[in-house]
């Protein structure tokens, strides 16, 4: 079916063929029946020979349509993604029963820039979903039957028990494929009609994430950087799960890394490794948790200590004893704003006096996608576009909207930015820390700070971002 400009087809069409043989006779799959299969080809590209050469590769009849070239390029993009890698071992990554199907499956995800995987199963259809840009999308169906061996492929990489159905299991995979080398975290959730396995792609290496480059602006820069100069105290980032908190940790620690300094981690998962860095993976089985790695960390004559999370008040009071002895401490905190992690110190325990005293930097951040620069579309703005409470700090007259082309894979988004807002704690905020007088706009107001929602404002008013992307975060401002 053709609608607005794209040919709409089913996961399980779209794997008929591969993307490299989708933009090479330049064809969309419209239909599959017995020994016949159906193809929309680009009108210009159509020739007799092309069904003679795709009779012989698929053994089956094959019956072109012809359609505008301009809507066959628009669906080649946005359901067949170029790689950025070209391996002729790809042709069979649709195949489960193929022996290379997970290398494949696990490459082509990095290779398009994926996050995680998911591999599900329900009553009828299994499939298997990427996280690109923050958002889910369906690539791949599998058959039922296959759907066992695929899953006891996964746990045995892992070292998992493939006899154990009944519980949940969490695993590690190192994957090597050429240039391709990294640590995949593999959690396996048994659900109604089977388990489901989601893969993270981890430990990507450090060394190129540059602390300019991620959202701050001159200001919050600033301030950022002499946070961190200090000797000894404490810095926390806070955000919701996939914020980009630990990509923020990681270039601090990037800069914190020198020769003369001892820097020690705690973290589930490690997600990047960096030349230089004592890193330790957390092990709750076997008793190696946050409180108790501190507590270790202490002995190890540490400058810099990185805990991958402060969960609990047990974790959050070592914190801060390791801050008043003298080091320094970065750490993430589940909160929705920067002031917000004053009180969650407070509620897990820790003393006004002391979160005053050690606290250097509270940070909250959240990840924003970029407008697509080749097809974003300008129109005027509505005031009405904005939630129903939230007042705009300026005038916005145009705004852009998210169209899509084969550049950003006809999703209107490319790449994402963090917007943040950042808390120096000075003498001041400590004493108003100190006084328990705690109230979030008022400080935020007085001392004149951009919150999430200014920074995320400026990606809007600047053109970078849309307003449907920024919006839940100005309807919490």
């Amino acid at each position: 079916m053709i609608r607005d400009g794209f040919i709409e087809i089913s996961t399980e069409l779209q794997q008929i063929i591969t993307a490299e043989q989708a933009w090479h006779y330049n064809i969309v799959p419209k239909h599959s029946e017995n020994n016949q299969i159906e193809f929309y080809i680009d009108d210009s590209k159509y020739s007799d020979q092309i069904s003679d050469e795709l009779e012989l590769l698929f053994g089956k009849t094959i019956k072109l349509e012809k359609v505008d070239s301009n809507i066959i390029q628009k669906s080649l993009g946005k359901y067949y993604r170029k790689k950025k890698t070209s391996k002729s071992s790809r042709a069979d990554v649709f195949i489960p029963k193929s022996d290379d199907f997970l290398i494949n499956l696990i490459s082509e995800a990095d290779d398009i820039g994926s996050s995680d995987i998911h591999i599900e199963t329900y009553e009828d259809r299994c499939r298997v979903r990427m996280r690109i840009d923050g958002k889910l999308i369906e690539r791949y169906v599998l058959n039922k039957e296959d759907y066992p061996s695929i899953i006891n492929k996964i746990k045995i990489k892992a070292n998992l028990d493939i006899a154990e159905k009944r519980l949940p299991q969490d695993g590690r995979i190192f994957f090597h494929d050429g240039d391709q080398k990294f640590d995949i975290r593999v959690s396996v959730l048994p659900t109604l009609y089977g388990e489901k396995v989601v893969m993270r792609l981890l430990s990507k290496d450090a060394t190129d994430i540059d602390i300019e480059l991620l959202g701050m602006n001159t200001e919050q820069l600033r301030n950022y950087s002499e946070g961190i100069k200090k000797p000894h105290g404490i810095i926390l980032i806070s955000g919701p799960t996939g914020s980009g908190k630990t990509t923020t940790l990681y270039a601090t620690l990037k800069i914190l890394n020198k020769e003369h300094s001892n820097i020690v981690t705690i973290e589930d998962p490690i997600e990047y490794t960096l030349e230089g860095i004592n890193q330790v993976q957390l092990k709750e089985s076997i008793g190696l948790t946050f409180a108790s790695a501190l507590r270790t960390f202490l002995r190890q004559d540490p400058d810099v200590i990185m805990l991958g999370e402060i969960r609990d008040g047990e974790t959050a009071k070592m914190a801060v004893r390791a801050a008043l002895t003298g080091h320094l401490v970065l750490s993430t905190i589940h909160t929705n704003s920067a002031w917000g992690t004053i009180s969650r110190l407070n509620d897990m325990g820790v003393p006004p006096f002391l979160v005053a005293s050690t606290l250097n930097l509270s940070v909250a951040q959240r990840l924003v996608r970029l407008l697509c620069p080749v097809c974003k579309e300008k129109q005027e703005f509505n005031n009405m576009l904005y939630p129903r409470n939230y007042k705009p700090p300026q005038q916005v007259k145009v705004h852009y909207l998210a169209k899509g082309c084969e550049e950003c894979f006809y999703t209107g988004y490319k790449g994402r930015k963090a917007v943040y807002e950042i808390i120096p704690i000075d003498h001041e905020l400590a004493e108003t820390i100190k006084a328990q007088n705690i109230d979030e706009h008022e400080v935020i107001g007085e001392s004149n700070f951009k919150t999430l929602s200014d920074s995320a404002f400026e990606l809007f008013k600047d053109g970078q971002t849309s307003i449907e992307e920024i919006y839940s975060i100005l309807i919490n401002s």
